[in-house]
């Protein structure tokens, strides 16, 4: 037996969860996360069910020089859930919740997903900022930033993060907030992985639904551009509550469309006012009325559904590509861009999507927090998607010729969470002018840069 079998045995002893090594059953499944690009064969994923089982981990990557990977929702484009060769800390069963409706307070552990989170606060009538497909790891979202369709009323998933339990390079527990290790919270709001294993999160609640206004309006891409412009005029006037994003890719065979459209290039508004359903109906209307569309589902339905609308369209499995930009406003030359790429889409599974954001996003000075894109008004992301390697040259290419051609109309600003892989050459745009402070509370916190599979911020 080797000397790390033999180490590996005695953390076996001590660990609470399930120490998975190749050849293990459980193994191979576990290794496998949302991207299926990713390929990745770590030495041993821990699979953790306590926060002491996080710096047994961690102490063992740190003590023995092995790579370290953290696994929250494994959902994370780049892939940075796993790791070749070293050791993944696995936070998939840490999911447990705890709601305190009186304070509009919710616990939730590091594993939890965005489902897990919403069926939590739903039951008091409480939400929290999160993402768009259910599936979606909090802790990853989070820390990366965090935006959804509360985010225009209530802020970013980070503006509504109060405390956070931290495991540091060194094995220690550290409680972080705005009077508790101030540097290290102000850091994870935004700064991504780089400085710990966030265990836990304390998120401050808001009064949502259950029941919302939400849905879709579809119109045909010979009506695009004149859409989008009046789309871009429309969600400068709308008021906070209303989130309005745009859509562009082949119809999936949705049953309020005609047969005949689906396979064919649409634009879709997706929708979702976050008060009263009788208040959001006659401020949608005009979004009825922006061209002759080919059908709507646009009714009352609890948040939950709608927070899980999309999430047929994002299954785990298949192999994905995506490329982002920020705006602060959408010119008429990005709409011709995006237009002109939609109508060669690759393979039906391809889109191009606008978040709004705006609100309560830009209320926040830059530096209030790691994350520093206040300026941003649209989020947009290309989604590269399809199932079969041999398609991976033609999906890759379109989205990178697509991400050129819309470079012209954008602020410079990223979103760190949509970045792939390949772009370390984008760390600092996602940073921004916030990235040399990260790097000095990274060299007080992880000045040995274990924690570096992430969009790597360095010790400064």
């Amino acid at each position: 037996m080797t000397i790390l079998a033999t180490k590996i045995e005695a953390l076996k002893r001590s660990f609470g969860g399930e120490i998975l090594l190749p050849g293990n059953d459980a193994y191979e499944s576990a290794r496998k996360i949302w991207n299926a690009m990713i390929d990745k064969h770590p030495a041993i994923i821990a699979r953790c069910s306590t926060t002491p089982d996080v710096v047994l981990a961690v102490n063992f990557a740190r003590d023995n020089g092995l790579l370290l990977a953290v696994r929250g929702g494994g959902h994370n484009i780049a892939g940075n859930a796993m790791c070749d060769d070293g050791i993944v800390v696995d936070l998939s069963q840490m999911k447990a919740a705890s709601v305190d409706p009186g304070t509009r307070r919710v616990m939730i552990e590091g594993g939890a997903t965005l489902a897990d989170l919403d069926a939590a606060t739903q039951a008091h009538g409480l939400a929290t900022p999160l993402g768009i497909n259910s599936t979606t790891g909090v802790a990853g979202l989070t820390l990366g930033g965090g935006f959804g369709w509360l985010s225009r009323k209530y802020g970013m998933t980070i503006d509504n993060l109060e405390s956070a339990e931290v495991v540091t390079a060194a094995g220690e527990v550290v409680h972080a907030s705005a009077t508790e290790h101030p540097d290290l919270f102000w850091a994870l709001r935004g700064g991504g992985g780089n400085f710990g294993v966030v265990t836990r999160f304390e998120f401050r609640l808001h009064p949502v639904g259950p029941d919302l206004l939400s849905g879709l309006i579809v119109y045909p891409i010979s009506e695009a551009k004149s859409v989008l412009q009046q789309y871009r005029e429309f969600a400068a006037k709308a008021p906070d509550e209303l989130s309005v994003w745009a859509i562009l890719r082949q119809a999936p065979p949705l049953p309020f469309l005609p047969v005949e459209t689906h396979g064919k290039e649409i634009i879709v508004l997706a929708l979702l006012y976050a008060g009263d359903p009788k208040q959001g109906e006659p401020l949608i209307e005009p979004l009825r009325k922006l061209g002759m569309p080919l059908g709507e589902h646009v009714g009352v339905q609890p948040y939950t559904a709608w927070q899980q609308a999309f999430d047929p369209l994002l299954t785990f499995g298949a192999r994905n590509y995506w490329k982002s930009h920020n705006f602060s406003t959408l010119d008429d030359g990005l709409f011709d861009a995006v237009i002109e790429y939609i109508i060669k889409l690759p393979l039906p599974q391809c889109e191009i999507f606008f978040g709004a954001v705006g609100g309560a996003t830009t209320k926040p000075a830059p530096d209030a927090a790691a994350y520093a894109h206040r300026d941003a008004q649209f989020v947009m992301n290309v989604h590269g998607r399809w199932d079969e390697p041999a398609d991976d040259a033609r999906c890759i290419g379109w989205a990178r010729d697509f991400f050129k051609a819309s470079a012209p109309f954008a602020s410079g600003g990223v979103y760190v969470n949509f970045l792939t892989a390949d772009e370390g050459d984008r760390i600092r745009a996602a940073y921004g002018p916030n990235y040399d402070r990260l790097a000095q509370v990274k060299r007080k916190y992880d000045p040995g840069n274990l924690f570096r599979v992430n969009q790597n911020i360095r010790p400064g």
